[in-house]
């Protein structure tokens, strides 16, 4: 992310032959004190990069999933992490400045960051972010300013492999030759290794971080290859250069095509520069098994506030960016887990939280109703909460939630429903099950109160990319709703925003999500999906929602 308060425009030993003869060794031995030594750098100690994932010591794979945190600009705001990690988040990318655009953060500094993101039981990512836009931006700095900070504070970071990710420098080219980045960033990768650095290693692209020129997609290799640990993760920034799925879908794929690691290390809802498509970011991070770290929690300005995710670092106050984060679909309440090493070793926290108060119903709808609960506890901290569906003796996971509320939507009209409620800890214990609630939906709404567009956006061999627009045209508010539709010819749907899709054959069932689940009287919703099919194939014709036919729109 470019300066948010100040201006936007927008991680081996050497080998030695084996000789049966004596003279054969004895020559052997000569050659190696006549040749100069070449330096050799140790395994990874703590995270790992192994066939294109991240891994942590323990071999345990890692997804980041959390957010990014402004501390240079916000010293006094470390409580933040706390709340990030309240969330549900694994990890939080910290914002330090070498000194040179803004207050250094020195090397005591980085040993507190340090330090309470080990408290908060959260994965450190650190970046300097001074080198923003380097090329364009008056006053970055090169990459080579950024290893000399890094070596500067190294004191705070040996022995944090396990816990610590430096991410060398922010967006360090803007569009100004950017070409230099892959030469650059090689070096500084070098340099930092020649220094002893045995953390894994993040490199942020070119192009203020979105790499439109692709110059990081198109020599990832070469820059890994140049690690002499072969440990670097390549961050991509997702803004408006990404606001189709297509193209979010194509850059990550080649990434994991090519077994080369790759987070998504800033995005957000909307941007100066473009409507980035959010809802793909998440969905195509989750299939893939790659991380993201949303920007950011709290402290933006420069007319980019809206990226927000809570007001005035105020937890209870969550904006639509931020709920759509953390609580939604594919968001971090639902899909992050902890990280191996802060539920391992002597100590572990192996207790379950007590079981959350019964769930109390409200707000019934025909496809929805809204639950609430008493808080559960924990010896060290609840951390979320899973709204499971009890049928048969079984029970299945509907929602997820960091508080004690959620709305569960997608439900079929006029038909009864049992709920129930578990709590889950930082060390990913659950506790028992709450007592029940039952519940029954309203009758559906009446026949010829919605209609449906339905339009391919774009096509290429072997798939396709659809948009639907689903209008209300009664007089009441939907508020929930399940759209359900049937493919004509052998299609299917890989990645859909907007909702969760279910499909069984050619019957397709979207569940809404919470951001789309109310559609006023006269309004509308947008869903958007990729999806895979042998030939080109008929659109479908039928819509229903909440069980009720649907025009044409």
């Amino acid at each position: 992310m470019r300066d948010t308060r100040h201006r936007l425009p927008h991680l081996h030993l050497p080998r030695h032959p084996h000789l049966s003869a004596a003279l054969a060794a004895l020559a052997a031995l000569l050659l190696a004190l006549l040749t100069p030594a070449t330096s050799a750098h140790a395994a990874p100690t703590g995270f790992r990069v192994e066939n294109g994932r991240l891994l942590e010591a323990s071999g345990n794979d890692f997804v980041m999933r959390g957010v990014n945190h402004a501390h240079t600009w916000y010293a006094d705001r470390l409580d933040a992490l706390d709340h990030i990690k309240a969330k549900g988040a694994n990890t939080v990318r910290v914002v330090l400045s070498s000194g040179d655009r803004w207050t250094r953060n020195d090397t005591a500094d980085v040993a507190n960051v340090v330090a309470q993101c080990k408290r908060n039981r959260l994965i450190c990512v650190l970046e300097v972010h001074d080198t923003t836009g380097y090329g364009e931006q008056s006053g970055a700095v090169t990459l080579s300013r950024a290893a000399d900070y890094w070596i500067e504070v190294r004191d705070a970071l040996v022995g944090q492999e396990d816990h610590v990710v430096v991410n060398i420098g922010n967006e360090p080219y803007g569009n100004t030759d950017h070409t230099r980045w892959t030469a650059d960033t090689k070096a500084a990768i070098q340099r930092l290794r020649a220094a002893g650095f045995d953390h894994t290693l993040m490199v942020d692209a070119p192009n203020w971080g979105q790499d439109w020129a692709f110059t990081m997609r198109d020599n990832a290799a070469s820059v890994f290859a140049a690690d002499p640990d072969a440990n670097t993760v390549f961050s991509i920034h997702m803004y408006g250069v990404f606001d189709t799925a297509a193209e979010v879908s194509d850059y990550l794929g080649r990434f994991v095509a090519a077994k080369l690691p790759v987070v998504v290390g800033e995005f957000g809802h909307d941007h100066s520069d473009g409507n980035p498509d959010e809802d793909a970011v998440l969905s195509v991070t989750r299939q893939l098994g790659i991380g993201y770290l949303g920007w950011s929690w709290s402290g933006n300005g420069g007319g980019v506030e809206y990226l927000d995710m809570v007001e005035n670092f105020d937890p209870d106050r969550m904006t639509s960016w931020g709920r759509r984060l953390f609580d939604g679909p594919d968001g971090i309440a639902a899909t992050s887990e902890e990280a191996a090493v802060y539920r391992s070793g002597p100590g572990g926290d192996t207790t379950a939280p007590t079981a959350p108060g019964a769930p109390v119903a409200s707000a019934v709808t025909s496809s929805s109703v809204a639950l609430s609960w008493g808080a559960a506890t924990d010896a060290v901290g609840v951390t979320g909460y899973d709204v499971v569906r009890v049928a048969d003796g079984q029970e299945a996971v509907v929602a997820s939630a960091a508080g004690t509320t959620a709305t569960v939507t997608g439900l079929a009209a006029d038909t009864s429903y049992t709920f129930a409620v578990r709590a889950r800890d930082a060390a990913g214990n659950r506790s028992a099950r709450s007592a029940t609630v039952t519940v029954t939906t309203a009758p559906g709404p009446a026949a010829g109160s919605c209609a449906v567009g339905y339009r391919v956006t774009g096509e290429w061999p072997g798939g396709f990319q659809a948009e639907v627009v689903v209008r209300n045209t009664g007089s009441a508010a939907v508020d929930g709703w399940t759209l359900r539709w049937t493919f004509p010819a052998g299609q299917r749907i890989t990645s859909l925003w907007g909702g969760t899709a279910t499909q069984s054959g050619a019957e397709v069932s979207v569940a809404a999500a919470p951001y789309t689940a109310t559609i006023p009287p006269s309004g509308s919703v947008s869903l958007g999906f990729t999806g895979t099919r042998s030939a080109a194939g008929a659109d479908p014709t039928a819509f229903s929602l909440n069980g009720a036919e649907c025009s044409a729109a």
